[in-house]
């Protein structure tokens, strides 16, 4: 399993695979929803 902190999402946003990206989006968001509280 690949890490879940932000910087490294970000990184895979670059990535070619499609599946990855998805992924990174997913914990970028899930990031983004806990920072508001």
């Amino acid at each position: 399993m690949e890490k879940q902190d932000l910087s490294s999402a970000y990184r895979r946003l670059k990535s070619p695979n499609i599946k990855t990206r998805k992924r990174a989006l997913k914990i970028i968001h899930q990031y983004k929803r806990n920072n508001k509280k």
